[in-house]
């Protein structure tokens, strides 16, 4: 019983140096290729960074509100008619716009307050004046209009659209971000690559796997610095062993 517990011992103790000498040569390979993975997260994120201020274009939302006096499911239907073309098109020649009304559509949101007859129309635009502008023009051209188109005249102007000064999409950070982990991720991968391509022999079991033989010793690798610092020991040993002898 107590040498299978040694043996499990044993295993354990080989299993925790095993993954200990793993570990460490990991952090040799990131420490061996460090510069790469800092030279790729500056130009990943320099890129992102270029990237983020080229393509940024400040968004601003606009809403105006209305009260349609109708129950809910001839409020949808009414609602629907807020992004014809039928309206829209008085829009843009009222206000000469330089695109059509299918352009003027995309840019508005219409909803309602939770299921209220409180209808609101929203305009996304790059200009934050032109948004209120636009906001406000469609509400009081579709309540010109829809008395003409569905017979109904029960629509409100409650609130007009405001020039909102903070642009809504001002978050430019996740690009960045994205950038910045995607040159580290790469870097580290790439300093792999580079290990695994290079056939050099580093490291003792190195030796031994490749001529099938055991290392008895190895010579540690001697800097330049503490070859002078002995050189300079050494030196100033014999002029003291010459001074002593004479």
């Amino acid at each position: 019983m107590s040498s299978f517990h040694e043996l499990e011992d044993k295993h354990l103790s080989e299993h925790k140096q095993a993954k200990e000498i793993n570990l460490k040569e990991v952090f040799q390979v990131l420490k061996r290729y460090v510069w790469i993975i800092v030279l790729l997260t500056i130009l990943t994120t320099s890129a992102g960074t270029y990237y983020s201020m080229a393509t940024y274009t400040p968004m601003y939302q606009s809403t105006s509100r209305i009260i349609i006096g109708a129950d809910s499911s001839l409020i949808t239907t009414l609602k629907v008619i807020i992004q014809d073309t039928t309206v829209l098109d008085k829009v843009v020649k009222k206000l000469d716009l330089p695109y059509p009304p299918e352009a003027l559509s995309s840019k508005i949101s219409v909803g309602s307050i939770e299921n209220s007859q409180v209808v609101t129309i929203t305009v996304f635009d790059s200009n934050p004046k032109q948004a209120a502008i636009l906001a406000n023009s469609v509400a009081e051209t579709y309540k010109e209009e829809i008395p003409t188109i569905m017979d109904f005249k029960e629509v409100k102007l409650l609130s007009k659209a405001k020039e909102e000064p903070i642009p809504i999409n001002q978050d430019q950070n996740k690009t960045i971000i994205i950038s910045f982990i995607g040159g580290i991720v790469v870097g580290i991968g790439l300093a792999f690559l580079l290990d695994s391509l290079n056939n050099s022999v580093r490291k003792e079991y190195e030796v031994e796997e490749l001529l099938g033989i055991p290392v008895l010793g190895s010579v540690s690798k001697m800097k330049k610095k503490n070859m002078q610092k002995k050189k300079k020991k050494q030196t100033k040993f014999e002029y003291r062993s010459e001074t002593l002898g004479s």
